[in-house]
């Protein structure tokens, strides 16, 4: 899987790219039929906010999670891609 990383108003340091590989190598492990993924961080104020938006087979995938820790924020995420990703697979093993 490729991972675009976008940072707005944020550096991207390498803990911050090394941490979002690690969290969406967990995506693959529940489906492996994702092409690419486009990851934006953005740090407006005291708001840390996560997006991405992903391509997989049959469709796309989005979500946004928005929290004061970037860490979290990521995590969060995670959760919500990991969640929409389980319910797609469950929707196209029943056709």
């Amino acid at each position: 899987m490729q991972i675009n990383l976008t940072g707005h108003h944020v550096d991207i340091t390498d803990a911050l790219r090394e941490y979002v590989n690690t969290k969406f190598t967990k995506l693959e492990r529940h489906f492996d039929q994702i092409n690419n993924s486009h990851v934006i961080l953005t740090v407006e104020k005291l708001e840390q906010k996560a997006e991405a938006n992903l391509h997989i087979k049959g469709g796309e995938v989005f979500a946004s999670a928005i929290n004061t820790d970037m860490y979290a924020a990521i995590d969060t995420l995670v959760d919500k891609l990991d969640r929409q990703i389980l319910k797609h697979k469950g929707k196209a093993a029943q056709h």
